[in-house]
């Protein structure tokens, strides 16, 4: 199975899980969403056990949550970050929401059919994450792993990528790391835009990890370079449209 792809020593990895501890009103706000296809094809393909309760782990601001629950799902979200869950419970009240990780979720044996984890992989230990998946899960329960990156096939969203430190863009071939206690079974992508302006690419920069936890010269060189380069290289003026192209790729693991 190949590793390549968003991988992180483990403290590292933890250090700049960290930065998204608080600023879930700015994540939220500026963050891209789901497209409904990808949700579905994850939960309801024909053939496939039924879905119905289903644990959203490392649901941050909950913009997978609110797919979910769209999809007529019955949902309970769980993330590290109380910051990041207050800003999931105004905007889904009726969505249960509690403070827990991919390793110890705090949730009741065989309680859902399905465990999504979108956006968060990377920070997970897989091995952990794995066998306490498989502790909520119900017999034949499904594991759904979500990523939204920028579509760097497109030159000038290549380019702004690299401004950023987009570390996460996975490279071809990318399989994720799971446990013994899952089989990948299928992947799917989804292309999709969200409408932006150059200052919202500007706020985008800003909600990456990189950013959070740079120092105040890394982040005013990051900030110089982008200036430069939506304004004065590609012309833009403040509040132009831009469609930012987005991939949204899911890979889908049975229960072994």
């Amino acid at each position: 199975m190949g590793t390549t792809g968003p991988r992180l020593e483990a403290l590292r990895r933890r250090q700049l899980a960290d930065s998204y501890r608080e600023g879930g009103e700015h994540y939220d706000r500026i963050r891209p969403g789901y497209p409904a296809e990808a949700v579905h094809w994850l939960v309801s393909r024909p053939g496939s056990p039924i879905v119905r309760d289903v644990a959203d782990v490392g649901a941050g601001t909950g913009k997978y949550t609110r797919e979910l629950h769209a999809a007529g799902l019955n949902v309970h979200a769980v993330d590290p970050s109380a910051d990041m869950l207050s800003q999931l419970s105004r905007s889904l009240p009726g969505v249960p929401a509690g403070i827990g990780t991919a390793e110890q979720t705090g949730l009741p044996d065989s309680c859902v059919d399905a465990v999504t984890v979108a956006q968060a992989w990377h920070w997970c230990d897989p091995e952990a994450a794995s066998r306490e998946f498989a502790r909520i899960l119900r017999p034949h329960g499904v594991l759904g792993l979500v990523w939204n990156q920028l579509d760097v096939s497109v030159p000038w969203v290549h380019r702004y990528s690299r401004i950023i430190h987009a570390g996460d863009v996975i490279r071809p071939g990318f399989r994720p790391v799971i446990g013994p206690e899952f089989a990948l079974d299928d992947s799917s992508t989804v292309a999709w835009n969200q409408p932006m302006t150059p200052e919202d690419l500007f706020e985008l920069a800003k909600s990456r990890a990189f950013y959070l936890s740079a120092g105040p010269e890394a982040r005013l060189r990051l900030e110089s370079n982008l200036t430069w380069y939506l304004y004065e290289h590609l012309g833009h003026r403040p509040r132009d449209r831009m469609d930012l192209p987005y991939l949204t790729l899911t890979w889908r693991a049975l229960r072994a």
